[in-house]
């Protein structure tokens, strides 16, 4: 047990919580952990999933922690998608925007207020399309190389699955970085600022009244550490113990436990 965790507990109202590698891995909870989670609610903190997957809309999360057990009312949902929907509404208003992305993201972002267009874009949005087609390819590198505002949802390389990883953005960022000499002119989702100023807004609370829980250290503890939360590395996913002593000074938790299960006795 990380006795470190005494220090701050006290003052979290918000666990921020990723979700594959933290607190189910596929569709299977991590041990214990709807009774975990009934523990943290039960202190009076808020539960809210923070995922990078913009292949998702937040209504489509919550369809699934609630089929494994995982969700209740009180709970939200904060997804990479979300901070973008808002970064363009504040800065891009009424431009122009192509959105590579699942026909349900689009639709996501069409309701919050953005200006979708398949033609003369202003505005480029690459999130984590599945639907992903070559004639979107070519429509979205036309816009890059005329010059569009060129925006990513997150960066990962690649999504967590069952014996091989998928590609996700940050293997698209890489394939227009090849056809038309583009890098992305901002990032919304962790680590970068725009997502964390974004969801603690959306909580209402300050920094430092958010621990990030996480098992993945330079996307989930580097993203707490850029936005002045609290971090928590848990070994449930992607890292392990090994690897969990030899991170850069960037992505070090105030905090390391086996898994969110351990929190438990300290809350």
């Amino acid at each position: 047990m990380d006795e470190r965790i005494k220090d701050w507990i006290g003052q979290i109202k918000i666990f921020l919580l990723d979700m594959d590698g933290t607190i189910y891995i596929g569709d299977k909870p991590i041990g214990a952990m709807r009774d975990t989670l009934a523990a943290i609610r039960a202190s009076g903190r808020k539960v809210v999933y923070c995922t990078n997957n913009s292949s998702r809309t937040a209504e489509e999360y919550v369809q699934k922690l609630k089929k494994i057990g995982l969700y209740e009312e009180a709970d939200a949902i904060y997804t990479s998608s979300m901070a973008t929907i808002g970064y363009l509404n504040r800065h891009y208003k009424d431009r122009r925007v192509y959105a590579c992305a699942t026909k349900e993201v689009c639709a996501q972002f069409a309701a919050g207020g953005v200006h979708l267009t398949e033609k003369d874009a202003q505005v480029c949005v690459l999130a984590y399309d599945t639907e992903l087609t070559y004639a979107k390819i070519e429509k979205m590198n036309y816009f890059l190389a005329k010059g569009a505002v060129y925006i990513a949802t997150h960066p990962d390389d690649v999504c967590p699955a069952p014996e091989v990883y998928k590609p996700d953005v940050g293997s698209f960022i890489q394939l227009f970085r090849r056809s038309c000499g583009r890098e992305p002119d901002v990032i919304c989702g962790k680590p970068f600022r725009v997502m964390g100023e974004a969801v603690a807004a959306y909580c209402g609370v300050s920094p430092e009244q958010i621990v990030m829980v996480g098992d993945r250290p330079h996307t989930d503890i580097r993203f707490g550490r850029n936005n002045g939360f609290h971090t928590l590395l848990v070994l449930s996913g992607e890292t392990d113990e090994k690897k969990a002593k030899t991170l850069p000074e960037t992505d070090i938790p105030d905090a390391i436990l086996p898994s969110l299960n351990d929190i438990v006795g300290m809350l």
